[in-house]
């Protein structure tokens, strides 16, 4: 069964709609991921990411399975500094992150937040807990992986592979700083 999912931002003038279930649904918590959910939850209006135990939860999903409703006017792109390879984007009608792509990547890792509660899918794994200065505090309830694992890597690959090696392209309307 291949269902539509419809999510939103915070004020629902940036909708999304995503196919299917994901590749992965996971919390990382890298250095980058923290300083950039903490950078953007400074913005007016905007809400933190970060779990309470600051992990950032997305649902990883292949790009050709999510598509943008409405909003896209709204969706700027934020970057910890201009080198960096990989970029979160946000919803600026209300400062909603919507998600993270890395350079290069043929998935989009979508936050968490933007399902109901009640229907938000379950994280099943926390990784990159090596960039933690003392992983210990973190709860035992889904796996804390020191860093990306061969398993993580092959079920993006199979997404790649499912996809026919394309990488469809995701335009935004601008840019942001945080």
């Amino acid at each position: 069964m291949n269902t539509t999912t419809t999510l939103g931002c915070a004020c629902g003038t940036t909708r999304i709609e995503v196919q299917g279930a994901p590749i992965l649904v996971s919390e990382c918590v890298c250095d980058s991921c923290r300083a950039a959910a903490e950078r953007l939850a400074e913005l007016p209006g905007a809400r933190s990411v970060l779990t309470a135990c600051g992990a950032t939860p997305c649902a990883e999903y292949r790009k050709d399975r999510v598509r943008i409703v409405s909003g896209a006017e709204h969706l700027h792109e934020f970057r910890l500094s201009a080198a960096a390879g990989s970029r979160r984007v946000v919803a600026t009608c209300c400062n909603t992150p919507v998600f993270l792509e890395l350079k290069g990547a043929h998935w989009l890792s979508l936050y968490l937040h933007l399902w109901p509660p009640a229907t938000r899918p379950a994280p099943q794994l926390r990784t990159m807990v090596g960039d933690l200065p003392d992983a210990s505090a973190l709860p035992d309830d889904i796996p804390n992986l020191k860093s990306h694992t061969v398993s993580f890597y092959a079920k993006l690959f199979a997404a790649w592979v499912a996809m026919g090696f394309r990488n469809p392209k995701i335009e935004v309307a601008g840019k942001i700083d945080a």
